[in-house]
């Protein structure tokens, strides 16, 4: 069927199992709204790929789409909102790995240095080196970490503080 455009945005997505243009011809529907929503809110250099978890989100959840409880557009809104959010917390958690480690948040033209961060992770005692991972990479909590590895919430801590300080000193040994 190729005439999505004509097709309300429930029946599009009814159909998109089938007919799969049908998930297209609803994507450039709403394309332009999720995405000026997005970048109204984050870093144009960040927008494009949670436009693209907005879609593959209602894509994989289309059946919960219910046209009786609002428009579509209302529905990606809502989709949005999470991914925005998420985007968000993992900006923040990142920043705060630079802060705690003394450099500044990488830009895109900085990127090729980030492949430094496995050989200083790997630098790590084993115990910090899973701390560290586990609470900056994975964004885990410290009580989440400590269950994990059968220690208390301090002893995570501990780990976490003793990594990024050893983090922190080779990121500044390798400067000078």
């Amino acid at each position: 069927m190729s005439s999505g455009e004509s097709r309300t945005d429930a029946e599009l997505l009814a159909a998109t199992p089938s007919d799969p243009e049908a998930f297209a011809a609803f994507y450039r529907r709403h394309v332009r709204a999720v995405l000026s929503m997005v970048t109204r809110r984050l870093p144009a250099c960040d927008a494009g790929d949670v436009v693209a978890e907005v879609f593959a989100t209602a894509l994989v959840h289309r059946r919960r789409y219910d046209a009786a409880r609002g428009s579509a557009g209302a529905w990606l809104a809502g989709i949005a909102q999470h991914k925005i959010a998420d985007a968000q917390r993992r900006g923040h958690a990142q920043a705060r790995l630079c802060h705690r480690l003394g450099i500044s948040v990488p830009r895109l033209a900085e990127e090729p240095h980030l492949d430094e961060a496995p050989e200083l992770l790997a630098g790590l005692p084993d115990d910090q080196r899973q701390a560290v991972r586990a609470r900056v990479i994975d964004e885990q909590s410290y009580e989440q970490i400590a269950r994990e590895q059968g220690v208390s919430p301090q002893a995570v801590r501990q780990r976490v503080s003793r990594g990024l300080r050893a983090l922190r000193s080779q990121i500044k040994e390798r400067e000078q």
